[in-house]
């Protein structure tokens, strides 16, 4: 067992975490990563998967990926040559004949097409033109209500020249109603802010509140380690747990807090109201929540 092997088996019982399970978060098949423990890495596909396997193992258990692939470089300087692989490939004749007839047969269907449109165009345009549209014809019925009663007959003066008039000639008074204006839209008062990105960690700051209110939906089997972040920046482990399709938790810290996802796109991350974008694609993802307070 290597060196590199060693600590990254160790942190991983430390945690208490199964190979299963890491399976699970790291989408890497297990045999693989008991031959990344034991420094057999000929079992690996190629040099490129040792890396991305390494990468994926360390951020599961916590462990920081750059200076893990610095100690795997430092002890295998020389990489892996892999063999290519030469395929003989055969052109299946049948195929290719299909495939020209399918071909020729929609640049037929395409160019029939194109032509029916032409001649929609053409007719619609032409038919419209002759015959003019509705309102070259006559007028509409609304602006013929508006003739009809814009003047009364019996005296050819303005019907509505005296407002709210009744039949015995006396005058009603104006209504005195007026308008409410619609209310302005208030902003969230806890507001949730992307600040920057460092060492693989999205930094999130919350402006606000006293306390942080974390809620996580989890969609897929996903590990995730939640700790929290004291003033002088030290961490201390709040929970760590492996979770399935359609589990929920949430969590109620005094101060920031630092997320350690296995599976981004398992999780869906609401803080204080505010929902928090953790990725959509199944690879580790670390957030520390900031708490920004008055």
């Amino acid at each position: 067992m290597s060196d590199l092997g060693f600590i990254l088996r160790k942190t991983r019982l430390e945690k208490k975490i199964s190979l299963e399970d890491l399976q699970e978060v790291t989408k890497i098949r297990k045999r693989y990563l008991e031959a990344i423990e034991e420094g057999n890495y000929k079992v690996l596909p190629g040099s490129f998967y040792v890396r991305a396997f390494i990468k994926s193992y360390a951020e599961a258990v916590g462990l920081d990926p750059t200076e893990v692939l610095n100690m795997y470089q430092s002890t295998n300087p020389s990489p892996v040559v892999e063999k290519p692989v030469v395929e003989n490939i055969r052109k299946n004749r049948t195929s290719v004949r299909n495939t020209e007839k399918l071909s020729r047969w929609a640049s037929s269907v395409m160019f029939i097409c194109f032509i029916l449109l032409i001649f929609g165009i053409v007719y619609y345009y032409t038919y419209k033109n002759y015959k003019g549209t509705p309102a070259d014809e006559k007028p509409s019925q609304t602006q013929s209500s508006r003739i009809t009663t814009s003047t009364s007959p019996a005296t050819g003066t303005n019907a509505n020249s005296i407002p709210n008039a009744s039949s015995d000639g006396k005058v009603a008074p104006l209504s005195t109603a007026t308008s409410t204006p619609a209310p302005t839209p208030t902003p969230p008062a806890v507001q949730v802010k992307f600040s920057s990105t460092e060492k693989g960690v999205d930094n999130y700051t919350i402006i606000g509140t006293a306390n942080l209110d974390i809620q996580m939906k989890i969609t897929g089997p996903c590990w995730i380690g939640v700790d929290t972040i004291s003033e002088g920046g030290g961490k201390k482990t709040l929970s760590q747990k492996l979770y399935n399709s359609g589990d929920t938790e949430a969590f109620n810290v005094a101060g920031s807090a630092y997320l350690n996802v296995g599976a981004a796109s398992a999780l869906e991350l609401t803080v204080n109201g505010n929902v928090v974008p953790v990725g959509d694609t199944p690879n580790p993802k670390r957030v520390q929540l900031n708490l920004q307070k008055n």
